[in-house]
Order: structure tokens, then sequence, then C-alpha cells
């Protein structure tokens, strides 16, 4: 089957609700070879649009999103700011422990589910992190890792508006992730609308935290486009285990 037409029939399936009839096939599938590591040569064949893209956000963030992110930074830092990020971060568990099932690893699913059931207990609703204290620190999966699990190709490099560096794979996994988010479906509109928040003052806590660095690929760069490209796959295909070395990622 080709990579367009595996996507589609996954994203069919998601919005069916049929995904987790797919645990126990994933379990076998997720013994099958994940595709072999890829050379750095990038696959940007919407380079134009990707371009405009690129242009579009790096505006954003200098008019937007990086004066509101250096107005939080004093609050990202301190312990109101730690406690969003992990407040936010406990949110998305259930969502990880789900992409492990489906990549059939059950061992990790089983880790995190702890960790979730201690955050949200012991540490007041993910406030706080005693599950990283205690050696339980998060095994991070998401739905377009699981897709490289199930065999799909990275696709194609795109940039997406206010999201950013992505690949086909990736961003059809961005989609299916909140599709099947658990917590999206058992919150009452109001609860779900105060994760979103609790997520997006993450999101900005880490471009607080990561100020210099963002700044430097965006503003500091020859070509902020093509240097960002390069370190998003290196560092995405590092977490896959397409790369050989930290030092790429």
């Amino acid at each position: 089957m080709s990579d367009a037409r595996f996507s589609n029939a996954i994203f069919q399936f998601a919005r069916s609700g049929r995904l987790i009839p797919l645990l126990g096939v994933a379990v076998l599938v997720a013994a099958c070879a994940a595709p072999a590591p890829l050379p750095i040569p990038q696959n940007d064949p919407y380079e134009e649009a990707n371009r405009r893209s690129h242009g579009f956000n790096s505006a954003f963030d200098r008019s937007v999103i990086r004066p509101v992110a250096l107005a939080y930074a004093p609050v990202a830092k301190g312990p109101v700011g730690i406690g969003i990020q992990n407040f936010a971060g406990n949110l998305s568990m259930p969502s990880v422990v789900l992409n492990k099932l489906l990549q059939g690893k059950i061992e990790d699913a089983v880790h995190n589910t702890v960790r979730f059931g201690l955050n949200s207990t012991i540490g007041l609703a993910g406030l706080f992190d005693p599950a990283s204290a205690m050696g339980l620190p998060e095994r991070d999966a998401d739905f377009g890792q699981t897709l490289h699990v199930w065999g799909a190709g990275e696709g194609a490099y795109v940039m997406l508006p206010v999201i950013g560096p992505s690949t086909e794979r990736d961003a059809l996994g961005v989609v299916v992730d909140a599709i099947i988010d658990p917590m999206g479906q058992v919150l009452k509109p109001r609860y779900a609308n105060a994760a979103r928040l609790a997520k997006f003052g993450s999101k900005l806590g880490d471009r607080a935290r990561f100020s210099d660095s963002v700044d430097s690929i965006l503003y500091d760069s020859a070509d902020s486009y093509a240097q960002l490209r390069l370190l998003y796959l290196q560092n995405r295909r590092f977490e896959l285990g397409q790369e050989a070395t930290d030092e790429d990622a």
C-alpha cells in the first residue's frame, strides 16, 4: 500500500472511532521492521509554499508570540509556570499511553499509566511531578511515531502555518492525535477549554525558556528556513531511532 493510501486509511479509522480495535493488530505489526535510516538530504517538493508559510510563521512569532513569551518568561520559569507545564504534560499522558498501545509497546504503556496515576493523585492533578522523582520519567509517543512503527514513510517536509515544521506523516499524526485524545473525549467543555489553555501556556513557556536558541535559528541564520528544516528532520529522525548519534539531535 502506498503512503498516501495508508495515511488515508488511518485517517478514516480515526474519524469513525474504530482505532481501538486495531490494538491487537498493532501489537503484531509493531514487530515488523521500521523504515531504514534516511540520508540527511531533505524531501522538500513543496519548498516554495513552505517558505511562504515559514515567512508567515516568523512574522507571527516576531510580532505576537515572541513578545508575549518574553513577558510570560518570569512566570514560565517560576513555580506557577512549572506547575502549568506539569499539568499540561499530565493531560497529554492518556494520548501517549494510547499511542504506546497502538505501537505494541505494552511495557511503556504500563510505565506511563503508572506515571499518570501518581501525578494525578499525589501530584495534585498533575501540578507536581512526583513520578519523575520516583524514577518514572515520561516515555513520549505520538501518532506520527505510531505511523513510523507501522511502516509508513516520512513523506515530504511541510511547514505548517503557526504549528511549524513537520512532515506529511507527522502532520497526519497531529490531526489523529487531536481526534483520538482520550481526555478530549471525557472532559466537559469548560474543563476541555481549561486543558487547551494549559497546553497553550506550556508551549508559550517553551518559547520563553528556549528564546535564545529559537531567536538564533529564526533571526540570526543566513537561511532560517533551511536551518530549521535541517534541525527538525535531524531531531525527529533521532527520536525515531533513525540517526546514530546524540550530536545530530
